[in-house]
C-alpha cells in the first residue's frame, strides 16, 4: 500500500529557487539617491524600466539629480525627486543608501513613512585609516539589523552591498556581471529583492541567509576595496554552482 493509499497527504513539490515575481510595476525609492551608490542604483533601475524616486534631505537636490539621471537613462524612463519622507511614502520598495554615520538618524526620522514598506538596506559600516578600509560592527550586529530594530513596522532586507558605484554610474557599461547577496527573514520579501536585482542586465540576486548573517556580507566590502586598490579594478562577486 502506498503512502497516498494510507491517507497521508503527499508533500508539494519544492519551489524553484529561481522562480521570482514580476516587480516591473513597483516604485523604488532610493534614500541617499544623490550619493554615489544610491545615484548609481537609481540610474541602473531607471534604465531597466523601473519607476524610481530619488530621496534626499533637500527636495530640490533630489529633483535636480532625478532630472539629470532621467536625461541620461534614455527616453521613457521614470525618475522623480522628492524629500526623504515623500520618497518613502510614495515607494513600494525603499533602498537605504545613506552614509553609515547618518544611518540611524535617517531611519529614526522616517519610522512612520517606512511602516509597511519593503526596505532594502545596502549600507556598509566601514572605517578608514592609513592602512585602508576596515569593518565596523554596530551594537545590533550589522547595519541591516540596526535598520530592523529601528523599523519594527517595516519588512527589512539587505542587498546591493558589493556594487561598484563607478560601474553603476557609467552609461557606457551595458552589463554589470555580478551577483547580489540578498538577506532577509521572509522568503517572499527576499524573492522580490532578488527579482529587482535581476532587472539590471548582468546581475543576479542570490539568497544568502537571514539578517543575522548580514555583518559578514557588509564587512566584505572592506576586502573588495583592498582588491580594487591593488588591481585598479571594480571588483564584484560571483557565487559558483548555483
Amino acid at each position: 500500500m502506498t503512502s497516498t493509499d494510507s491517507g497521508s497527504t503527499p508533500k508539494p513539490p519544492a519551489k524553484d529557487p529561481w522562480e521570482l515575481p514580476d516587480v516591473s510595476d513597483l516604485t523604488v525609492g532610493v534614500l541617499g539617491g544623490t550619493g554615489d551608490q544610491g545615484r548609481g542604483l537609481a540610474y541602473r533601475l531607471a534604465r531597466a524600466g523601473q519607476k524610481v524616486i530619488i530621496g534626499s534631505r533637500a527636495a530640490e537636490r533630489a529633483e535636480a539629480a532625478a532630472a539629470e539621471l532621467g536625461a541620461g537613462a534614455g527616453a521613457g524612463v521614470a525618475v522623480e525627486g522628492a524629500d526623504n519622507a515623500e520618497c518613502a511614502r510614495r515607494s513600494d520598495i525603499v533602498i537605504i543608501a545613506v552614509p553609515w554615520d547618518g544611518h540611524a538618524k535617517t531611519l529614526q526620522s522616517l519610522k512612520d513613512e517606512l511602516a509597511g514598506k519593503l526596505v532594502v538596506d545596502c549600507v556598509n559600516p566601514l572605517g578608514f585609516d592609513k592602512k585602508g578600509a576596515y569593518a565596523l560592527k554596530p551594537e545590533e550586529g550589522s547595519a541591516a539589523e540596526q535598520a530592523a530594530a529601528l523599523l519594527p513596522g517595516s519588512r527589512v532586507t539587505a542587498a546591493f552591498h558589493h556594487l561598484s558605484a563607478v560601474l553603476l554610474q557609467d552609461p557606457a557599461v551595458e552589463r554589470i556581471d555580478t551577483d547580489v547577496m540578498v538577506l532577509g527573514e521572509v522568503r517572499a520579501d527576499t524573492d522580490i529583492v532578488q527579482a529587482l536585482a535581476a532587472r539590471i542586465p548582468g546581475m543576479r540576486g542570490v539568497f544568502a541567509g537571514r539578517l543575522r548573517n548580514a555583518h559578514q556580507v557588509e564587512s566584505l566590502v572592506a576586502n573588495l576595496i583592498s582588491v580594487n586598490r591593488r588591481y585598479k579594478a571594480h571588483a564584484g562577486l560571483r557565487v559558483t554552482d548555483v
